[in-house]
């Protein structure tokens, strides 16, 4: 199995900042994309940002400019920088990550437990 444990998530105020990180560890032959999610109450989850293994980047039209996902491939880590935090940025963010666990395999996705971001106005 993959673990995915997420961290750095807690209470901010607006327009202030917070990094979360995600390390992945347990069954791990390679990693593919990964990526953050959030989901707010009463909303589906959506895609925040993701990464490639070729270090290509995609943003939600709503947080280009103040969102970075960055990914170090020799921990198996990826961390999201968020700056000009706003209060609809508020939700609890997911860790994505596809992983090829041993030679041969397909790719299997796997989700960490989330963690809760919360913009304070």
């Amino acid at each position: 199995q993959v673990q995915l444990v997420e961290s750095g998530g807690g209470l901010v105020q607006v327009g202030g900042s917070l990094t979360l990180s995600c390390a992945a560890s347990g069954s791990i032959f390679s990693m593919k994309a990964m990526a953050w999610y959030r989901q707010a109450p009463g909303n589906e989850r959506e895609l925040v940002a993701s990464v490639t293994t070729g270090g290509s980047t995609n943003y939600a039209d709503s947080v280009k400019g103040r969102f970075t996902i960055s990914r170090d491939f020799a921990k198996n880590t990826v961390s999201l920088q968020m700056n000009s935090l706003k209060p609809e940025d508020t939700a609890v963010y997911y860790c994505n990550a596809g992983v090829v666990m041993h030679r041969g395999w397909g790719t299997d996705v796997f989700w960490g437990q989330g963690t809760q971001v919360t913009v304070s106005s």
